[in-house]
């Protein structure tokens, strides 16, 4: 039997990929960091590169940046404070989430890797109504390294059952597809959101 769709396996990340939820999560990184220090903005082009990393390795970055000495905890909980709060702002990414669906209809092993908290994806998965094609969702708990090290991906890859070479990524961040990359994987990159 032949497949109609080039890979057997694909892995999306979850923001920017398929929640149009950028804008939640820096609204929420600016909210959380100003409770230490108030008034500070996160430049746009500076959040979108760090797109992928831990709280805890964007906390680092920052403390460098801005000389800052960011409690990581209180920067966790503030941030998913802020997301329950506008939850309901999420909106799906219509052309990603339909091919998504369109893969799943024809028989493609389907992920999710981010490296968000899991909490968080999921509630965002089902929030943009795509929870039910994702059997396998990896997030950062699930590993020692997050992007731009291909943990996420390989083990998202294992979880399926289908070797690195033959998977899929689809992504929006530079460090999701330097991830891709270092997991020897195939990656479609789209506009981050």
């Amino acid at each position: 039997m032949t497949r109609d769709y080039p890979f057997p396996a694909y892995i999306f990340d979850c923001d920017g990929t398929l929640a149009a939820s950028m804008r939640l999560h820096h609204d929420a990184w600016e909210y959380a960091v100003s409770q230490q220090y108030p008034g500070w903005a996160f430049p746009w082009k500076f959040f979108c590169s760090l797109g992928g990393m831990t709280t805890g390795d964007t906390c680092d970055i920052l403390d460098e940046h801005y000389g800052f000495k960011l409690d990581v905890r209180a920067v966790r909980r503030d941030t998913h404070a802020f997301l329950d709060k506008h939850l309901e702002d999420v909106s799906p990414i219509p052309e990603v989430c339909n091919y998504a669906r369109r893969l799943a209809a024809v028989g493609a092993k389907l992920a999710v890797a981010s490296g968000g908290y899991r909490d968080d994806v999921l509630r965002i998965l089902k929030a943009i109504k795509v929870a039910d094609i994702f059997p396998v969702v990896v997030a950062v708990e699930d590993v020692k390294n997050c992007k731009p090290a291909p943990d996420l991906f390989l083990l998202a890859a294992e979880k399926l059952g289908v070797p690195a070479e033959l998977c899929c990524v689809i992504e929006d961040s530079p460090k999701g597809y330097d991830a891709a990359e270092a997991a020897g994987m195939a990656c479609v990159m789209v506009c981050p959101f």
